[in-house]
């Protein structure tokens, strides 16, 4: 088993390795500024009370204040929440925002939970760590197992606490709640806008490019639906319980895949063609882990971390993966396939979009504003941009991958606001 903070500073030290770095700004980077952990209790339906280890880790805040999300899954551990904790304040300084990086967790399998427990669970959070959280201090978002409707009880029970209603405390709320218009899409925007500049350079052309996508849940699928109408051919997907992948390589239909999605059975039972023509006679059930070993032009990574490692980074045969999940594709798995010529867009570039946006709403919620989807989507759309050539740019002259040149970038910036 991957320990993610192990992988996340054998990064750091790739990255600082090549820029020389001072040893004050590493010893820095080495370590959170403050790990935070609770066992918080919670009524049960049936009348007895559970308690549930919770974290929240604060990485960095030497940019601006701690910004990170909050997950709810039964395989949360202290390294994972350090890892994504360290991994959000290299990525608020590659996108450029004015912030650091914080995690947050719960071991809990969410989806046993009832509605009123997820709530009871969701506020019990919030009161476990309030003290040290706020809108200039560390604002929390969404992340695994938890949505727009955990952050409007969070930010509820944070009012209730303090005695002042502050939305600014969170992001990713509802927009009923002062969540802005865009975020549900904004991961897989951003990563769309990096697609579409990675095209324009390397003169990639939709309709006779060839793309998987593993991980079929909001930020997969959006991004999928954005792909499949800009021409590319999709031919695999994959959700938490199985993939699909179309043999003829002529690309699945999307409609078809859309349709199941909706529903309550995933890709388990695919065909719904209800047709003599059958679409989906040549589609082939694959695991998670086979789909992402098929003959494709564009690996798309949107399920979790940990999926490409030293096993099986041999047998990719992807051009291009991005990364829209956090931490994927391991240290030594990026080696092999840097060393094979491909290119690896990295999580703190390629899903970036979604803590840009979080950003956005927050800005909102301070000055009392209310942005149009248009007008979150002609904003971050130049970031993003911004943001990948210097990447790029930085990759070319070091002659290094993407990823150590993103932390590069990041390091960079990180290293001139400590030196202040």
């Amino acid at each position: 088993m991957q320990d993610p903070f192990k992988n996340a500073m054998q990064q750091l030290n790739n990255a600082a390795k090549i820029l020389k770095l001072n040893q004050k700004v590493l010893t820095v980077l080495k370590g959170p500024k403050k790990v935070l952990e609770a066992k918080i209790p919670v009524k049960m339906d049936n009348g007895s009370t559970k308690l549930f280890q919770a974290y929240r880790v604060q990485y960095n805040n030497t940019r601006g204040p701690f910004k990170g999300g909050i997950r709810f899954h039964p395989k949360v551990n202290l390294s994972e929440i350090k890892a994504l904790s360290f991994w959000m304040t290299i990525k608020t300084a590659v996108i450029g925002i004015p912030m650091g990086g914080s995690k947050g967790g719960v071991i809990v399998d969410s989806q046993k939970l009832s509605p009123a427990e997820l709530e009871r669970l969701s506020r019990a959070y919030m009161k476990a760590f309030y003290k040290n959280l706020g809108p200039k201090l560390d604002v929390p978002a969404p992340d695994v197992y938890t949505n727009a409707q955990i952050m409007d009880w969070m930010a509820d029970e944070y009012a209730k606490l303090t005695g002042h209603k502050q939305p600014a405390v969170i992001t990713g709320k509802s927009v009923e709640a002062g969540g802005s218009l865009g975020r549900d899409t904004a991961t897989a925007d951003g990563g769309f806008f990096i697609l579409e500049t990675l095209a324009k350079k390397l003169k990639i052309q939709p309709k006779k490019t060839k793309m998987i996508v593993q991980g079929f849940g909001n930020v997969g699928a959006n991004f999928a639906h954005l792909a499949y109408h800009a021409g590319y051919k999709i031919i695999g997907v994959s959700d938490s319980h199985t993939g699909l992948f179309d043999q003829t390589g002529q690309g699945l239909d999307y409609h078809i895949i859309e349709h199941i999605k909706r529903g309550s059975k995933g890709m388990v039972d695919i065909c719904d063609c209800h047709d003599i023509k059958c679409s989906c006679r040549n589609h082939q059930h694959l695991s998670n882990q086979q789909i992402l070993e098929q003959n494709c032009d564009i690996l798309v990574l949107a399920a979790l971390e940990n999926q490409i490692t030293k096993a099986n980074a041999k047998n990719i045969k992807a051009k291009i993966l991005i990364e829209l999940a956090n931490g994927p594709v391991t240290p030594d798995a990026d080696c092999i396939l840097f060393g094979k010529k491909q290119i690896v867009i990295p999580d703190v570039l390629a899903n970036a979009g979604g803590v840009t946006v979080s950003y956005f709403e927050w800005l909102q919620n301070l000055k009392n504003q209310r942005w149009t989807r248009r007008q979150v989507k002609n904003k971050l759309k130049p970031m993003m941009i911004k943001a990948f050539n210097q990447v790029w740019n930085a990759s070319k002259k070091y002659k290094t991958d993407l990823r150590t040149a993103a932390f590069m970038r990041a390091i960079e910036k990180i290293a001139k606001a400590i030196k202040k």
